[in-house]
């Protein structure tokens, strides 16, 4: 069993949603690419989860998530995009990516997409049974 989030691990929880196809397809992704060496400094858990609801506190809301959240160790949380944009130079081939997405005539269309994509999510992707939550 993992331990409960606190301020003190200075680790990272990015909470996705555990029904979503995509969601759940680049969470899989995620830890692929994120490999053993950085297996630490990031947990992933389904929104649909009691930890969840204790890491989001008031960001909480029944129902489906409208994005992705990050929460920082600090307690901050960040949201869609922004709760990826952090993540992605620590993945293989991240850094450039990054630096394409932080260019000023790149960044509104990248977050107009996620808005989209996250939207309309099911109807693009699908739902997959959520996983049991021992």
């Amino acid at each position: 069993m993992t331990e409960p989030f606190s301020k003190q691990s200075g680790q990272c929880v990015l909470v996705y949603d555990g029904q979503c196809r995509l969601c759940v397809t680049a969470k899989n992704g995620l830890e692929q690419l994120r490999g053993e060496s950085h297996a630490d400094e990031l947990r992933l858990i389904p929104y649909q989860s009691e930890e969840a609801k204790q890491v989001l506190g008031a960001h909480y809301r029944p129902g489906r998530p409208p994005a992705a959240f990050l929460v920082h160790p600090d307690r901050t949380i960040a949201t869609g995009l922004d709760a990826f944009l952090p993540l992605l130079p620590g993945l293989k081939g991240g850094h450039p990516l990054a630096k394409f997405l932080s260019l000023p005539l790149v960044k509104p269309f990248a977050y107009l997409a996620y808005r989209l994509v996250a939207r309309y999510r099911y109807r693009l992707f699908g739902e997959v049974p959520l996983k049991r939550l021992d």
